[in-house]
């Protein structure tokens, strides 16, 4: 039985006005982002494995949000963030397999590595002034530019594209980040823009993995 405080509504967005099913209208619709990305990319990925499944991933993170912005609480909640590490792992162990030509145990090594590099770098962004929950997310892209850089001499092209999903990442940040704070000015806030955004970033990390591969 799931415990009544996993149940209990929560409100951490600007948007959202009380406990109803449509209290963030915008910021569930724009959810419909992330499934419309991963339709554009999933054409593309065809006998690519590894591409299909971060594109069903992605429309996943689209279905994981909705939910909890429709049903806010502590285990959508939970719905919503699941499929944001999936995400992550799983590019994490392709890049490091693909892009840096690791071995698989390697690169599963990497993947491992990643929950005490969060562990760590996220207390040290929890520092920052204003950053609040966005410090959760705020390693991811420095760890992207981290592998632009070891990429920035032996695969340019897709060195660049990293870096380009980096500062689209910063920018959707930005927005989540201000949502609290402009709520008063804007009373919409800004956290739907932090969706579309993360679901173009998101797609352009599919593709930049899927030119890479198929340069190779």
């Amino acid at each position: 039985m799931i415990p009544a405080a996993w149940l209990a509504p929560v409100d951490g967005y600007c948007e959202r006005t009380g406990p109803d099913y449509w209290a963030e209208p915008v910021n569930a619709l724009t959810n419909l982002a992330f499934v419309l990305a991963a339709l554009v990319v999933w054409p593309r990925l065809r006998g690519l494995r590894t591409g299909q499944v971060l594109a069903v991933n992605l429309g996943l993170i689209g279905l994981g949000s909705w939910l909890f912005h429709t049903h806010a609480n502590r285990l959508t909640g939970l719905m919503d963030v699941l499929p944001i590490l999936s995400f992550i792992l799983i590019y994490v162990f392709a890049a490091t397999r693909d892009f840096l030509g690791a071995r698989p145990w390697v690169a599963g090594l990497a993947t491992m590595g990643f929950i005490p590099y969060a562990a760590v770098t996220v207390p040290l962004f929890a520092m920052i002034p204003g950053l609040g929950s966005s410090a959760g997310y705020a390693p991811v892209p420095l760890l992207i530019l981290l592998y632009a850089a070891l990429l920035w001499r032996r695969a340019p092209a897709t060195a660049r594209g990293m870096a380009t999903g980096a500062a689209i990442l910063f920018l959707s940040l930005t927005f989540r980040t201000l949502d609290g704070p402009l709520c008063g000015a804007i009373p919409l806030g800004t956290h739907f823009l932090w969706h579309v955004l993360n679901a173009v970033m998101l797609g352009w990390m599919i593709e930049v993995w899927r030119r890479h591969v198929t340069a190779a």
